[in-house]
């Protein structure tokens, strides 16, 4: 399973689509383990652009603070599982806790009606 986590400065980004970087983790779930990861720059923003980069890529999961609607329609369109509302703001905390089981989600801090962003 790929994993993906947007980043802005080494931390969870709290806008999805204004990320600088993406952390890729693949993970065996079964075993509770990480088998590789690696950071990448994003793609310029720009419409359905992060949606397409991210399949892609082959992810299975994206883990972020907030996503707008029309990217999380993309992404579910290419059988990607969105996670939103997550706290934590360190990447590697996120993934521990999705490949344990024990990522709290809440709600997704992006609301991209009237195209702002309330975080």
């Amino acid at each position: 399973m790929r994993i993906a986590v947007p980043l802005s400065g080494g931390r969870l980004s709290q806008h999805f689509g204004h990320s600088e970087q993406f952390l890729f983790v693949d993970a065996d779930l079964e075993q509770k383990q990480v088998l590789g990861r690696n950071v990448e720059t994003a793609p310029e923003h720009a419409p359905r652009v992060l949606p397409k980069w991210l399949a892609e890529h082959g992810v299975d999961v994206v883990i972020a603070s907030g996503m707008g609607e029309h990217a999380r329609g993309l992404l579910a369109a290419s059988s990607v599982q969105v996670l939103t509302g997550v706290s934590a703001t360190d990447p590697e905390v996120l993934v521990a806790d999705f490949i344990h089981a024990r990522l709290e989600t809440g709600a997704n801090y992006c609301d991209h009606s009237g195209h702002s962003c309330n975080h």
